[in-house]
């Protein structure tokens, strides 16, 4: 820009500084405005050389863009001065508005510093306002201030320029176009940086969409094609538990179809034994196990586990539920269940089995002495099958009795209800837990004359003839050998003895046992069990009262063949 005619200065030069504010506004990168910022000031402004130091984010500033000497250029572009050495150089020699302009006679003593530089040697002036080799002219530039109107706010880099092209310190249109080139570049760069953020924010954004998508894609694939059983529910509010999305293999374990499925919550489908385990599963990384209901109605075991899953603002929430087959190893486990407490043989309970189901009926405490009740009851009573009346028993499942005041069947005893004796003589219509002890007669000659797969044979049918004797939910159990032992609850005295009777009268029929058909006879001896009394108690008084059966009849009477 021409200096020496100064206030007039030429239209031509006007036009160059608007193109060189309109080229550092319209650049595309923040490295493209720096390096059309320090050209400007060579092209437009009148200065052989001119460097763009820019604040880095630790303060210290960069040598980020070099104009007007190549040599200058590739020595210290990219060397950092300190933020220290900078903030000394603006504080000293003479401020003309906002530049600062250091004379060689003052400047000397910051050849040492750390702030890169350039500069040639050439003679001393001769005039007054000759340009120094050592003169360093400084242009700070600061962002807009918050406030706008011009205020400055904070610095956004310095704007170093050296020897003028007609070799004299600029006038004040030169100072005055400088220090306005200088507000211009720091809002060029201020928004260069801006758009190079934003841009690096669209680039990490797009990148984490890709992630994202690249994500849910994964997670579908997983979902849809996982080899077990998966499902999304809605966690909370008045859907709580409603499901909104299965994976095939779910529908295919359920047999039913996708839509349908949408209809339901696992609450509707669980078995109902299985509630209120379910609700006892945490919603947030529960488990357990439990069984679903099939479209024909039948169920299926399932281990069922649950993950939430949020948005990362905390926004809706969900369950991932996860459902897996476990039928299969549940067969097994009933298998090896049922193996540990039933006979190999009959499949009947065994004597464990037998043991646990009396004493779960059974308390250590004596019950309340009833008013139907006589302190002379017997643990258990004599019974002859051959004297009994043959009819059918009366059954009934079960009594009310009448407690003292104050106190009911479930007072002070933990909810359990006492199990009573009937008392012994005239039947009052007291029902009780009647174990019958049953012994074969005859067996052993079954298997010395026919050997023992003749005499598995015999005790097969025998348990299933008791089996079918009883009703559901008496138990019927192999207590050893030809020992078998019925627990029927609700009896009384009378029915106990009918149902002995009948039983005894299905156990003489012919059995047919490898190819003939033989016979065996039976004892009964009928105990009664209640609380305050252990389950060997009880079963050796059953065990006692049918050797007394059993000696009572004539040898004939017990031999089967």
């Amino acid at each position: 820009m021409e200096t020496e005619s100064e206030p007039y200065v030429r239209l031509a030069s006007l036009r160059q500084l608007h193109r060189a504010m309109a080229d550092m506004n319209t650049a595309r990168s923040l490295a493209d405005t720096l390096q059309t910022v320090a050209d400007g000031v060579v092209g437009a402004l009148g200065y052989e050389l001119a460097c763009v130091n820019l604040v880095r984010p630790d303060g210290d500033l960069v040598v980020a863009a070099l104009s007007g000497n190549t040599a200058a250029e590739a020595l210290i572009t990219g060397r950092v001065g300190s933020r220290d050495s900078w903030d000394r150089r603006l504080t000293m020699g003479e401020r003309w508005g906002d530049l600062v302009f250091i004379p060689h006679t003052e400047g000397w003593v910051l050849d040492d510093d750390d702030v890169p530089q350039w500069y040639t040697d050439g003679p001393a002036p001769r005039f007054e306002d000759e340009w120094h080799p050592s003169d360093r002219l400084f242009a700070p530039m600061y962002a807009p201030g918050p406030q706008g109107g011009g205020t400055s706010g904070e610095l956004v880099g310095v704007l170093s320029v050296d020897r003028p092209r007609n070799g004299r310190r600029p006038g004040a249109w030169g100072r005055e176009a400088l220090q306005m080139y200088a507000f211009q570049a720091a809002i060029a760069i201020s928004n260069a940086r801006l758009r190079s953020n934003m841009q690096r924010a669209l680039v990490r954004l797009e990148r984490e969409q890709q992630a994202l998508r690249a994500s849910e894609e994964s997670f579908r694939q997983a979902f849809e094609y996982a080899p077990s059983g998966m499902a999304i529910a809605e966690m909370g509010g008045d859907q709580h538990g409603r499901i909104l999305r299965t994976n095939d293999a779910l529908c295919r374990l359920l047999g039913r179809p996708a839509s349908a499925m949408r209809r339901y919550s696992f609450s509707d489908l669980v078995h109902p034994e299985d509630i209120g385990t379910l609700l006892r599963t945490s919603a947030e990384g529960g488990r357990a196990e439990l069984r679903l209901c099939r479209r024909d109605g039948t169920y299926v075991w399932v281990s069922l586990r649950n993950s939430v899953v949020a948005d990362a603002a905390d926004g809706p929430r969900f369950l991932l539920t996860h459902v897996e087959d476990i039928e299969e190893r549940k067969r097994r486990e009933l298998q090896l269940a049922h193996r540990a407490s039933h006979d190999s043989l009959t499949g009947l309970p065994n004597s464990a089995e037998l043991r646990s189901r009396l004493s779960a009926r059974l308390c250590s405490q004596q019950p309340q002495t009833l008013p139907t009740a006589v302190d002379s009851m017997e643990p258990y009573e004599s019974f002859d099958s051959h004297d009994a009346a043959f009819g059918p028993p009366v059954f009934d499942r079960g009594h009310d009795f009448d407690f003292p005041p104050g106190r009911d069947a479930y007072d002070g005893y933990d909810h359990h209800v006492h199990t009573v004796a009937p008392a012994a003589g005239a039947d009052d219509g007291t029902k009780g837990l009647a174990v019958l002890f049953c012994d074969l007669d005859g067996f052993k000659s079954i298997n010395d004359r026919f050997g023992h797969n003749a005499g598995d044979a015999v005790l097969i049918e025998v348990a299933r003839r008791l089996s079918n004797g009883v009703r559901d939910g008496d138990t019927v159990a192999r207590l050893g050998g030809d020992e078998f032992v019925i627990l029927a609850d609700g009896l009384g005295r009378a029915d106990a003895q009918d149902l002995a009777v009948r039983l005894r009268n299905e156990i003489i029929q012919p059995i047919r046992a490898e190819g003939r058909a033989v016979r065996v006879g039976a004892s009964f001896g009928i105990g009664w069990a209640h609380c305050g009394m252990t389950a060997d108690e009880v079963l050796k008084s059953a065990d006692e009262r049918m050797y007394v059966e059993k000696r009572s009849r004539p040898k004939q009477h017990r031999r089967a063949g």
